[in-house]
């Protein structure tokens, strides 16, 4: 590419000079008007016109004609024909491919191409926008557009001002989600079902075996609800989301911090999106709603402390933890009690200040879940 900067292409676009420039020095020097031009040549003046002006090419016919009133050889204007018309296609090419570039550069694609979620061999701008738009199924910018904007109706809510987040980083981490999800089994949603499983899955929360997230899965797939795991992406900072796609509820974990109380809470937060509210809303945690996205948002919260943690357990709680000899083995034994995971106590008392957050990871309660092939 000729122009590889902006200011390549504008000062480009100054010296840019069509035929017509030439025509209409010529005509001058000789004291001819357009009118004049047009009526020796039996073109309209309005053609005249346009082609000074670089709206009309110069073609064959005309230039044999030119050459005829002018005595200047048609190849003459031919020759001046096509390399203004190259260079205004270097010009607009190179406009293209500045944008596309600054396009691409809002992408995490190196983060992408690493997880093998788009593959281009080579830097070249082209490959990689290719690529890109085939991972979005679009088929140019306007159509991304279209179809992922988190500002529009489509998302029910809005971005924070926070800079760390990306819209862009999020609409890849959701179409993975959407990808990963085409792959689960289609079961017709069944509510009464989903609320039965989430009682067993509870107990798996509280034992939380290595193979868990597999279990996770296949009982929620068994109601019609599809759970993935989608590794957090750069300028995301999400937990999770709850979408209806094709009918069917999916739930998208991101596993950001590999906290098992905040992997927890997080699931049946989007559980509860999908019980109480209705097939056309977005849930994105992570992001800032309205303040009926808001209201939403403390539902779920509730329906997740109701089976992580309910609040009724805190007096209990309080109440032991201060007389214990050993904390630790009381947090155990009390999660033991009321069926949940220690971790969902820890970081309860953490948000209470009562403990330093610093205890779940020293006394393992904070397990990191690795979750990097699911």
């Amino acid at each position: 590419m000729i122009y590889k900067t902006s200011e390549d292409i504008e000062a480009a676009k100054f010296l840019l000079s069509p035929p017509g420039d030439t025509l209409l020095e010529t005509i001058e020097s000789i004291g001819l008007s357009q009118k004049e031009l047009a009526s020796r040549m039996g073109r309209p003046i309005k053609t005249i016109n346009e082609i000074i002006q670089g709206k009309t090419a110069i073609l064959p016919e005309t230039a044999i004609q030119l050459e005829r009133v002018l005595n200047i050889s048609s190849e003459f204007w031919l020759e001046r024909e096509q390399n203004y018309r190259l260079e205004l296609a270097e010009i607009k090419e190179a406009e293209s491919l500045i944008d596309t570039k600054a396009w691409l550069d809002n992408f995490p694609l190196k983060k992408m191409k690493e997880l093998n979620w788009i593959n281009y061999e080579s830097n070249d701008s082209l490959e990689k926008y290719n690529s890109l738009l085939a991972f979005f199924s679009v088929s140019n910018k306007n159509a991304y557009y279209k179809n992922y904007n988190l500002d529009g109706e489509l998302m029910h809510c809005r971005m924070t001002q926070n800079v760390n987040k990306s819209p862009y980083s999020i609409n890849v981490w959701l179409r993975q989600g959407e990808i990963q999800a085409r792959q689960l089994p289609n079961v017709a949603f069944d509510l009464n079902r989903f609320k039965t499983n989430l009682d067993e899955i509870k107990t798996i929360m509280a034992q939380q075996p290595d193979s868990f997230f597999g279990t996770l899965q296949n009982l929620c797939i068994e109601a019609g609800v599809k759970v993935i795991h989608t590794p957090c992406l750069p300028k995301t900072k999400l937990h999770g989301a709850t979408r209806w796609i094709n009918g069917s509820p999916i739930i998208q974990l991101s596993n950001q911090y590999k906290r098992n109380d905040i992997f927890w809470f997080t699931f049946f937060h989007e559980a509860g999106h999908i019980i109480k509210h209705g097939k056309k809303d977005v849930f994105i945690e992570g992001l800032e709603y309205t303040e009926i996205g808001k209201r939403k948002e403390a539902e779920a919260d509730s329906f997740a402390m109701k089976y992580t943690f309910p609040e009724k357990y805190e007096p209990q709680l309080l109440k032991g933890i201060n007389a214990a000899s050993n904390q630790i083995d009381f947090i155990n034994q009390f999660a033991l009690s009321i069926n949940t995971h220690s971790a969902l106590i820890i970081g309860r008392l953490a948000k209470r200040n009562i403990i330093h957050d610093s205890v779940g990871w020293k006394h393992g309660f904070y397990r990191s879940i690795n979750l990097a092939n699911c």
